[in-house]
This record gives structure tokens, C-alpha cells and sequence, in this order.
């Protein structure tokens, strides 16, 4: 039997001892935006464009939706309408979103993600000290996320999005589609551990690793490899096993973290 179907059928059964573990009444649900928007710090224009690129990037927003409600996405990023207006501006001299006008109109994403490899030598990436604080920060943050998020009582509808999440980056239709759900799949397990420094975090080390994949050429069988431990991870995370939650996903990023080495050194 398939391995996701497997999971899905556990996806309504709490493992033993995780109900009388402590959950934070504030844990989040499933909206990608809602976490990883934050009030703008510093250049509040800068912070936005960031923000807002990075998350369209990271498939936080995909190809094809509409951006939040002006209003509402100046208000989630703390900075004025007219401040939101120029970030969405250079969003779309960067071809990231297009903007329709009039009743009915709003910024849409035209983003469907890079094929990895494709911007090798067009962009300056990590190397050295850089690449290794890059590699050694996500080693850190992301099973510390994982390990958390499997000592949460995740409710049926959260335990399902972490089950469809990894779903849907085994059933990519393309490398460039793969990143951008590996990427959400991820971020789904940081939301899950309910610490928005965490998310915070993770989205950090996500954003440097797809800089990082876009410069270098990632092969069938990594990207399967990866699909592999993706669904290790879920399965410790549903089975409440802290340990082997961190310990999957270090193998998940140590993997990654070789690939990187070897290609860009």
C-alpha cells in the first residue's frame, strides 16, 4: 500500500500520550500567510518587498492567486496602503505578480517557481563560511521544529495538511513545481509547532535553501529521496516520537546539505 494512504488513514487517531501534552491555545491552523507575514521591521518599503517575494517564492502565495485585500495585507504587514502599493509595484517589475484594475481587480502571483539549476552563474550564491552557516542554521531550526510540532495534539484537519502537504510534493508535475510544495511542506511543519520564532525561523533557512537549489542541478533521484523522507518525517511527527521527528529531519537536511557541498563547494 502506498505509503501517503497509509498515513492518511491514521490522520484521525491521536497517539498515545499526545492528548495530555500541553498545546498552546494560540497554535495556528493552516494559513500559510497568516504566519509567515509579519509586521515589516526596520525599511518598512524594503522589509515588504521581502516579505512579499519571499513568500511568493516559497509558494506561501502560488502561481495564479490573488494577493490578501490591500487592506488587509497592509494591516498583517503593520505599513500604510501607499507603502504596500510601491512594494506591489516592484513585485511586478520583478514578474512575480501582475495587477488588474477596476472592480474585481487586485495583484495576482504569475510565479510557477524555478526549475533548480536554472540560475547557475546568473546569481551570486553562498559559498564557504556563508554556505556553511546557511547549512548549519537549517540543521538546527528545522528539527527543533519537527521535534516540537510532533509533541502537539494536532486536531484531524491539522494532521490531514500535514499528510496532503507532503502529498503534494511527491505528486509535483515538475522539478520547478516540487520546490515550491517542498518548500510549503516545510513551512507546514513549522506552523504545526505553534512557535512563530520557529516559523520565523524556518522560513529564513527555507529562503536561503532555494536560493541555494536554484543554482544547482537536482536529479530524479534526489527529489525522490527527498519525497522518502519527507513522509518519514510525517510519520514520526502523527506518531507523537519527538526523537525520531529531530532525527528525521536531520537526515532530511543533512542529505541536502552533501548535495550542497559537493555542487557548490
Amino acid at each position: 500500500m502506498n505509503q501517503l494512504k497509509v498515513l492518511s488513514q491514521t490522520i484521525d487517531v491521536h497517539p498515545p500520550g499526545v492528548l495530555d501534552r500541553t498545546v498552546s491555545s494560540a497554535q495556528p491552523r493552516m494559513s500559510l500567510p497568516h504566519v509567515v507575514l509579519r509586521p515589516a521591521s526596520g525599511n518598512a518599503f524594503e522589509s515588504t518587498v521581502e516579505q512579499l517575494a519571499t513568500a511568493i517564492r516559497l509558494g506561501v502565495f502560488t502561481d495564479g492567486e490573488q494577493l490578501p485585500p490591500e487592506r488587509e495585507l497592509a494591516d498583517r504587514l503593520g505599513v500604510s496602503r501607499s507603502t504596500l502599493r510601491e512594494a506591489i509595484a516592484a513585485l511586478r517589475d520583478s514578474g512575480l505578480v501582475t495587477t488588474r484594475r477596476g472592480r474585481g481587480g487586485g495583484s495576482v502571483v504569475t510565479y510557477a517557481g524555478l526549475e533548480p539549476g536554472s540560475r547557475a552563474g546568473s546569481v551570486p550564491v553562498r559559498t564557504g563560511a556563508a554556505l556553511a552557516d546557511a547549512i548549519d542554521f537549517r540543521r538546527v531550526v528545522e528539527p527543533g521544529a519537527a521535534a516540537l510540532t510532533a509533541t502537539r495534539a494536532l486536531a484531524a484537519d491539522q494532521r490531514a495538511w500535514l499528510v496532503e502537504s507532503a502529498k503534494a510534493a511527491r505528486e509535483a508535475p515538475d522539478n520547478a513545481a516540487h520546490r515550491l510544495a517542498d518548500s510549503r511542506f516545510h513551512l507546514a511543519v513549522a506552523t504545526l509547532s505553534g512557535s512563530p520564532m520557529l516559523i520565523e525561523a524556518v522560513t529564513r533557512a527555507q529562503a536561503a535553501l532555494n536560493e541555494l537549489l536554484s543554482a544547482i542541478p537536482v536529479l530524479p533521484t534526489n527529489i525522490a529521496h527527498s519525497n522518502d523522507q519527507h513522509d518519514a518525517i510525517v510519520r514520526a511527527i502523527l506518531d507523537g516520537d519527538d526523537a525520531r521527528a529531530r532525527e528525521a529531519m536531520e537526515e532530511h537536511c543533512d542529505a541536502t546539505a552533501a548535495l550542497l557541498r559537493g555542487l557548490i563547494g
